[in-house]
């Protein structure tokens, strides 16, 4: 990321004082949280692709910094609710809010990052910038549910598979492309385009978290994660689909009954690697990557857009 970062250097500052500016609450506990959210702060890729995607289709404006600290508090208030729904306790190697403050308090701490996203667009009137993201959070829920819906049955074919990620993980991506281009040109064509190109860009992504849950390294979850929650991931539907009779109806038992015990867990994921599900989820994960850059490549080459493809090759090559 360190050319997006070079180029961002200015903006990211812009942005900081500008999301910084927006959590600020005169409840002193409420004040404590945010400046807790503030320090332990991620990679920021979400506001680097709203600020990239700005440039990319003309120039940054105040709304743009409004569009890239609406997608972060709408990402943050997710992964706040989210960690109170896993029963969570750290989150990116800190303490989760939940942990430290209670169920109670993340989840209405939650509710305020989303109702202070929704006031920094509707005082400045950003209508159109909240109307891209709203749809982004109805897809997350929907994405959500489906995913819980399908996991009593754990019957999830590859297509609804698709459909869970799209909603649930790309769609904020892809509007945070969205929000950036519109917000430098007004254009809605340019902002279709490359919402387009960050739902293929978060589809990649996905998969590459879902690969984690097989792997060994220090991700931030236990290796198994997955398969402990129930959740049909991209590789696990795989192979369901391409073993015999007996070690499906196994790997579903070890899922729904046995889902807590190590050494079953570990068989699982061994049985994936042995079937080729790690390897068919990589073609796939590259798949959609380079989809995301062919459309990328219809811009003129620059700078911009080279950060962008650096982004994009770092959400399918990243070790974390």
């Amino acid at each position: 990321m360190r050319l997006a970062k070079q180029i961002l250097a200015e903006d990211l500052i812009t942005f900081e004082r500008v999301f910084k500016t927006a959590v600020k609450s005169h409840v002193p506990l409420l004040d404590s949280i945010m400046r807790y959210i503030v320090r332990r702060k991620g990679k920021q890729l979400r506001p680097m692709f709203v600020l990239l995607c700005a440039r990319l289709a003309g120039t940054v404006t105040a709304t743009t910094y409004r569009a890239a600290s609406l997608v972060e508090l709408l990402h943050t208030a997710t992964l706040v609710h989210d960690d109170v729904l896993d029963d969570a306790m750290q989150r990116r190697g800190f303490f989760s809010i939940n942990a430290l403050w209670k169920n109670k308090v993340a989840v209405l701490v939650g509710d305020y990052l989303l109702s202070k996203g929704l006031l920094l667009s509707l005082d400045n009137s950003d209508f159109r910038i909240l109307q891209l993201l709203s749809d982004a959070v109805r897809k997350m829920s929907e994405g959500e549910l489906l995913q819980i819906e399908k996991a009593r049955k754990l019957n999830i074919k590859e297509d609804v598979y698709f459909d869970i990620i799209t909603s649930k993980t790309a769609s904020l991506l892809a509007s945070a492309c969205a929000a950036g281009a519109y917000s430098a040109t007004q254009n809605e064509i340019l902002a279709e385009q490359l919402r387009q190109f960050g739902e293929k860009a978060g589809i990649a992504f996905q998969i590459k978290d879902d690969l984690f849950d097989y792997g060994n390294a220090d991700i931030g979850k236990p290796t198994g994660n997955d398969i402990k929650e129930k959740k049909l991931t991209l590789p696990l539907i795989y192979t369901l689909n391409n073993v015999d009779t007996a070690t499906r109806r196994k790997i579903i038992y070890i899922v729904k009954n046995k889902n807590k015990e190590k050494d079953q867990v570990q068989w699982v994921i061994q049985e994936v690697a042995k079937a080729g599900g790690l390897q068919y989820a990589t073609h796939k994960m590259n798949m959609y990557r380079d989809d995301a850059l062919n459309v990328l490549h219809t811009f003129p080459l620059s700078d911009v857009r080279n950060a962008l493809e650096e982004l994009v090759r770092f959400t399918t090559d990243r070790k974390y």
